[in-house]
């Protein structure tokens, strides 16, 4: 389904003071009186796809104008899906689409019910609508839109040479920004490998291990301490067992223990609470005589001892220093020296990277240009081809003399779909050398070449909505019969939307809108009218004569009607 506008709603711009437009597929032509407000359509369909915001539009003694339009949209479709990731919302199918400006120039815009910038609006609408009229920016007026449309001018032949030159520059541009990184940073890669290389060389001499350096403090400290843990061990051992070797012997804890036992051996068949105490005091005496012979044991393996201290100490420096530079302990600078070492060897491999980058770059280098010329070939024929197409439209729509060309120039460097620079250009008569179209044609005649153009491109650059204001300024006769011939055929494919003062453009219409103005003598005021059979035909008896009741033009306004009717079967 392809997207189009439903209906507008126009508040406080200009001399409309409110009006409602319900608009249909196909082919809507918008008429009316001079001053009734024609152009303040198109102005407001221009607002709300992100045109320029006037504060000199808002009408006398308004606060603000307002535009608010909806279209239906694929909920599924690209458009739809736009809108979601922004935050707005499409509802059966519908969107809705607002903008207002104040008398003091502030602009706001809405999509979807979500606030968002008018630029949004501007982004959205290179997707829904192309406004032609003299205050605005065109479409196809923008470079890049000039060459896309040009592609599609040149269909199916374009498709693969293009996909091949784009899938190649993508690569030959992350293969570019890989060598400047390794080229550009040389230095500073070089400077790093060196430090990594010197804490590994730092590392390898030192040779720690894992948990090396608590077990050093651990035995610094006992070697340290070796005479006052020997005493201290005697000491603890002489009081649980005495000292075998003296004469008086005194109590110990092991024989006081003993002693305790013995009482109560003595009478523990008495009582079975006290021969438990009994049994506990027996696991008491041999308990207290393990930790001596411990005691004694630990007391005669204790030695001083300078030599072994001073190269612990030694070490534990050693370790020390590692530990400040590299990590918190011996393990953390065994693990630095693995991340050290994976990271030299990508560093040391920049060399060969680069030579394999270099000989890649050089080779998409000439696939490119190759791809490039085949683009350019391409292009410059269907260049011809659409440059007649457009001539010879442009000679039907009363412009005889006028050429439209396609420039292609060459970029100097490769860009993202070729080094081709796309311009159409015209030349308004034969001494008059070729000039962009906005500056080669004057506010009617571009009009007319954007219809030209719109029409060669129909299918080829499918927009789904034309707005068209000024598209017959300074026509008449057989040219504007052809200029509603021209814009019928291009709503075969698309919803055209234009304002005009011909008759002859308006029969060709499947939807005819009137604006209508009354004056009280202080405010106009206008809205628009859709119109059935009749009322087009008094409209356009208007149009002819002047007179809506003119039977002669009445006559005629029938006759345009049943000859346009006839033209677009």
């Amino acid at each position: 389904m392809r997207p189009r506008v439903e209906e507008v709603r126009i508040q406080g711009l200009g001399v409309i003071d409110e009006a409602v437009l319900a608009l249909s597929p196909g082919f809507t032509v918008v008429t009316g009186e001079t001053g009734a407000g024609k152009t303040m359509v198109v102005t407001g369909l221009g607002l709300l796809f992100g045109g320029r915001a006037d504060p000199a539009r808002v009408r006398p003694g308004a606060d603000r104008a307002t535009v608010e339009g909806t279209l239906v949209v694929d909920p599924q479709g690209r458009v739809a899906q736009q809108v979601e990731d922004l935050g707005g919302a499409v509802e059966d199918g519908e969107l809705i689409v607002s903008r207002t400006v104040s008398a003091e120039g502030r602009s706001r815009a809405w999509l979807g019910g979500r606030s968002v910038p008018v630029g949004t609006l501007t982004y959205l609408a290179d997707d829904l609508v192309a406004v032609h009229g003299q205050m605005d920016q065109q479409r196809l007026l923008q470079p890049g839109r000039q060459r896309a449309a040009l592609d599609r001018y040149a269909g199916d032949e374009l498709v693969k040479p293009l996909r091949a030159y784009e899938q190649a520059y993508r690569r030959h541009k992350e293969v570019a920004e890989q060598l400047a990184e390794l080229t550009t940073r040389a230095r500073e890669r070089q400077q790093e490998a060196d430090l990594l290389r010197f804490g590994l060389d730092e590392i390898e001499k030192t040779d720690p291990k894992a948990g090396e350096d608590a077990q050093l403090l651990e035995e610094e400290e006992r070697l340290s301490h070796a005479d006052a843990l020997r005493t201290a061990a005697e000491t603890a051992h002489m009081a649980l067992l005495g000292d075998p070797m003296a004469t008086d012997q005194g109590v110990d804890a092991v024989s006081l223990v003993g002693q305790a036992r013995s009482a109560v051996e003595a009478v523990r068949d008495f009582d079975p609470a006290l021969a438990g105490l009994a049994d506990r005091l027996a696991e008491a005496g041999y308990l207290l005589s393990d930790i001596a012979t411990e005691l004694a044991g630990y007391a005669e393996s204790v030695e001083a001892d300078p030599a072994r201290l001073a190269a612990v100490q030694e070490r534990r420096a050693q370790l020390t220093h590692l530990v400040r530079k590299y990590g918190e302990d011996t393990g953390a600078v065994l693990g630095w020296a693995e991340q050290a070492a994976r990271r030299l060897a990508e560093l040391e491999g920049d060399d060969d990277r680069i030579a394999d980058l270099t000989r890649e770059h050089e080779e998409l280098t000439g696939r490119l240009t190759e791809l490039a010329a085949e683009l350019t070939r391409i292009r410059r024929a269907a260049a011809e081809r659409f440059g007649r197409a457009v001539t010879e439209e442009l000679t039907a729509l009363a412009m005889p003399h006028a050429r439209v060309a396609v420039e292609i120039t060459q970029a100097a460097d490769f860009g993202p779909h070729g080094v081709d620079e796309v311009e159409l250009r015209m030349s308004p008569h034969p001494a008059s050398p070729p000039l962009p179209l906005n500056k080669g044609a004057s506010g009617g005649e571009l009009s007319r070449v954007m219809l030209a153009i719109e029409v060669v491109f129909a299918g080829a650059d499918p927009v789904p909505t034309f707005v068209f204001d000024e598209v017959d300024a300074g026509v008449g006769g057989k040219a504007a019969v052809e200029i509603g011939r021209r814009l019928a055929r291009l709503a075969r494919t698309a919803q055209v939307i234009v304002v005009t003062h011909l008759p002859q453009v308006a029969a060709f219409a499947d939807q005819h809108l009137v604006v209508e103005k009354s004056d009280d003598g202080s405010v106009v005021r206008s809205g628009v009218v859709a119109l059935d059979r009749d009322g087009r035909i008094r409209e356009l008896s208007r149009m002819l004569a002047g007179l809506e009741d003119s039977e002669l033009g009445r006559a005629h306004a029938e006759e345009l009607l049943a000859a346009a009717a006839e033209a677009k079967k």
